[in-house]
């Protein structure tokens, strides 16, 4: 098995899944468990996580942070949170993902807010290739996602780590029925072109040449790029080990942060130190 392969194999050891508040989870999920402390104290360690490896990246400033260096966004109470944990329970990478119905319109969606969505002279070509993208899912059947919040820790940044997360992302979309989506990605750290290699692509309008440029968000102090993915159409290099993880996604953990209004079909399996907050 390959170094990605090996590492799927144990994925439900090494990834926790924090489901989107409210949602009904998948009955193919085998491991659910409602416990908002856990849930709480795991999204403090990955708001942790985001804040040190910003601040060290110089993509923010510490005055964006919280008084206990979490770096706070209001998706993370909209999202699920894919989330990577070390031995001794330790949060070493994270990625949100947040799902909508197809129904939803470009004005619903965060990258309206985009300082590229503010530029009079690309905004409405902005406007056309999101909706445009959200034509093609309505007629597909399938979601639309939005996701961001990617951050791996240093010690983790050259093994498989950020090739799990991103794999998870694709298997999770598929397993909530299947997406199009959009996230934006850095290209100071080069997370832009790994992105690009993984499957994600330049939004377009179907039909006109030239794609989206990327562009300067001031929030963050760096060039940026906007990428869609497909969760069908996973990088083909990627393709067996998504649908591998699609299949190992059943074992991993689902923490429920709500007391009710979700679906909890098994009790979970796993013991502490994993839930540790």
């Amino acid at each position: 098995m390959t170094l990605l392969e090996r590492t799927i194999a144990a994925a439900d050891q090494r990834l926790v899944l924090l489901a989107s508040p409210g949602v009904d989870v998948p009955e193919s999920f085998k491991t659910v468990v409602r416990a908002p402390r856990v849930h709480t104290g795991l999204l403090r360690g990955v708001q942790r996580l985001r804040g040190g490896v910003y601040l060290a990246d110089g993509a923010i400033g510490a005055e964006q942070l919280s008084s206990k260096g979490l770096h706070k966004t209001p998706e993370d109470d909209r999202s699920w949170h894919i989330v990577s944990l070390d031995a001794t329970g330790e949060v070493t990478g994270c990625l949100w993902y947040r799902p909508y119905e197809a129904t939803v319109s470009f004005e619903d969606l965060r990258v309206r807010q985009s300082p590229l969505a503010l530029a009079p002279s690309w905004r409405e070509h902005l406007w056309r290739a999101v909706e445009s993208d959200l034509l093609g899912a309505r007629v597909a059947g399938l979601g639309y996602a939005e996701l961001g919040g990617l951050a791996i820790a240093k010690a983790n940044r050259c093994t498989s780590e950020v090739l799990l997360l991103v794999c998870a992302a694709y298997s999770l979309g598929r397993v909530l029925g299947g997406a199009l989506g959009i996230t934006t990605a850095t290209v100071r750290n080069s997370s832009a072109k790994i992105l690009r290699r993984l499957g994600g692509a330049p939004l377009r309008i179907e039909g006109e040449p030239g794609e989206v440029p990327s562009y300067f968000d001031p929030h963050y102090g760096c060039v940026m790029e906007l990428l869609r993915f497909d969760s069908r159409a996973p990088h083909p290099g990627l393709a067996s080990a998504v649908n591998l993880l699609k299949q190992k996604l059943a074992s991993v953990p689902v923490v429920l942060k709500a007391t009710g209004g979700a679906t909890c079909p098994v009790e979970p399996r796993r013991q502490a130190p994993l839930y540790a907050a």
